[in-house]
């Protein structure tokens, strides 16, 4: 039972008013979709809890730029406040991406990991894989192919090799142009 996640996140009725952008890109240091969520106006802001620190991912002005990479098993958001400033950077591990009504999407495999500007990681959701595994909603393949992809991620931004996150700042930059 793996949920269908889209880009633009057209069934989330917190936001009020958005603007939505999205681009293919084929350079050396990125190939994928890339899309970027504008809000403009939410309903109530949006706060998450990593231990004792509190963090506002959704509010009036913030944008989620999301990276959706040709041949990889995971998707980046990086979600910006109302200043530009990255809040944080939110890593989906997925069975597979693919596109669907000109809209990106990944099917969610459950485990996240999650940067924080300070460097700090947060792996979340373990049990939530675990459980899709007892319940037989993923597979043993999907189980394993999750706990690779995250490792690896893991591994490569500690040796500060996980370059996706420095293209943040210039991806938005190009799709703020295209908002609409």
């Amino acid at each position: 039972m793996l949920k269908r996640r889209y880009g633009d996140r057209s069934d989330w009725k917190r936001i009020i008013k958005r603007e939505y952008a999205q681009s293919f890109v084929e350079k050396e240091e990125f190939t994928g979709y890339i899309t970027l969520l504008s809000l403009i106006q939410v309903t109530e802001p949006l706060w998450v809890k990593y231990d004792e620190k509190s963090v506002c991912i959704v509010d009036d002005g913030y944008m989620w730029l999301q990276h959706f990479p040709d041949g990889q098993n995971y998707s980046v958001t990086t979600m910006f406040d109302s200043n530009g400033e990255v809040v944080q950077w939110y890593i989906d591990i997925c069975n597979e991406i693919g596109i669907e009504n000109n809209v990106p999407w990944w099917d969610d495999l459950f485990l996240d990991i999650i940067v924080l500007p300070t460097g700090e990681v947060i792996q979340q959701d373990e049990d939530e894989l675990e459980e899709a595994l007892i319940n037989d909603w993923i597979d043993q393949r999907m189980y394993n192919l999750a706990w690779s992809q995250a490792n690896k991620i893991t591994t490569s931004n500690t040796e500060g090799n996980f370059d996706l996150l420095n293209y943040s700042k210039i991806h938005k930059e190009m799709l703020t142009k295209l908002l609409k």
